[in-house]
């Protein structure tokens, strides 16, 4: 294709390639249906990328004309080497998909087929999953996931072979693919709590796979919901989010746990349903073994705001391994992380602050740690609470021979 110059008309204005399946907007100029689509639904863009006008409506007519002299002209210098473009399938219609969904509801053994189907059409790009939208797929997925349905198995195929799983499994997995909008979750939270029940439920019975599906679904809920709905969570909902971060289903799942953690706690009684539910244990077990920033970073945000209250002060002391290694975690992840773990330290010190407790950071090296945060590069808060808990505790610690002689000209004077 090299050898041989491509009508300049032929090719998109976005991708300069020859295009292979050529639309019209409403501004009247033709794009290859893929690049415009990433323009349009991937990356949010608004305006007509050639004349920047603003686009009150997506429509994406096909160029039938523009695409027959394209495949006539890949015909004709087909001795050059280039291949006709193959006619594409025609796009998925919302009116082709409610049908589908009307017939599913009327006819339960249509289930099947409909599942099936809509699963293939989300998985086929953006434009489509807006066309489930519009079509009240959301809606009729949400149905299934709340009927629990035990009862209708799904044949499935994978790379083992076939399987069978759970309608409301296959449904959840759907809609998390799907990618719903924001206006769209925002409606289902308002109006439809039995579905938020329905979750919890899946969290409890389902399989590794729905539970991690269901976590990630809840993280984008819960960025969206109002404050009573983020005080009114129960201890079960937060009990079963701890329950999936303990599991480590997957890495994703683990960090929807954690934002779903770290957006919840400060509303409400929520931090000491957090702790009840053993999420202090479990994010110290975390940090004990992750090495990934972003995983160490939520897990010690939400940390410090559990030990902002006193049972979860007194469960993280119960650990054997937090105040060591949530010092370690001093200078080896990121600032962020530095600034939360001398945060935690800072609320342990302040409030929960035994002999005992303070003989430990001794022999552990917190308060090791903490001289050197005032030596070493930190941000101005981090060595002023840092500088804060070496004087509240200089008679017991000052004069320690645990501490190095080299750190040890850090210490303040009280």
């Amino acid at each position: 294709m090299d050898e041989i110059e491509i009508p300049p008309h032929f090719l998109c204005p976005i991708s300069l390639q020859l295009m292979r399946d050529p639309v019209t907007i409403s501004t009247g100029i033709t794009y290859d249906r893929d690049s415009i689509e990433k323009w349009l639904f991937s990356c949010k863009h608004k305006a007509c990328p050639v004349t920047q006008q603003v686009l009150h409506d997506s429509d994406l007519t096909p160029n039938h004309t523009l695409r027959r002299l394209i495949q006539a002209w890949c015909i004709l210098n087909a001795s050059h080497g280039i291949e006709r473009i193959p006619t594409p399938k025609p796009p998925i219609d919302k009116t082709q998909i409610a049908k589908l969904i009307k017939e599913a509801k009327k006819f339960p053994e249509m289930q099947l087929k409909c599942l099936k189907r809509l699963r293939s059409i989300a998985l086929e790009g953006v434009k489509h999953r807006s066309c489930l939208e519009a079509a009240g797929a959301v809606e009729f997925l949400v149905s299934i996931i709340k009927s629990y349905d035990s009862t209708l198995l799904l044949e499935v195929e994978s790379n083992e072979g076939s399987d069978f799983i759970k309608a409301s499994d296959e449904a959840l997995s759907i809609l998390y693919h799907s990618k719903v909008s924001e206006s769209c979750l925002k409606s289902i939270i308002r109006n439809d709590q039995e579905f938020v029940e329905s979750l919890v439920h899946l969290l409890k019975n389902g399989s590794y796979q729905s539970r991690a599906y269901t976590t990630m679904l809840l993280k984008d809920i819960f960025e969206l919901a109002d404050p009573i709905q983020l005080i009114s969570v129960t201890p079960e909902f937060l009990a079963e989010i701890v329950r999936t971060l303990r599991d480590q289903i997957s890495q994703q799942a683990s960090k929807a746990a954690l934002k779903l953690l770290m957006e919840l706690s400060p509303w409400g009684r929520n931090r000491i349903k957090a702790v009840e539910g053993g999420a202090v244990f479990v994010l110290i077990e975390l940090l004990l073994e992750t090495s990934n920033k972003r995983a160490s970073e939520l897990a010690l945000i939400v940390l410090d705001q559990l030990c902002g209250c006193a049972e979860g002060r007194a469960e993280f002391l119960k650990h054997g391994a937090g105040l060591a290694i949530v010092s370690k975690k001093i200078f080896r992840v990121s600032h962020v992380a530095s600034n939360r773990a001398v945060r935690i330290l800072w609320s342990i010190c302040r409030f929960s602050a035994t002999s005992r407790v303070l003989q430990e950071m001794l022999l552990v090296g917190v308060v090791a740690k903490l001289c050197l945060v005032l030596q070493l590069d930190s941000s101005y808060k981090t060595k002023e609470k840092a500088r804060e808990i070496l004087k509240l505790h200089s008679r017991v610690w000052r004069n320690s021979s645990c501490i190095p002689s080299h750190l040890l000209s850090s210490y303040p004077s009280s």
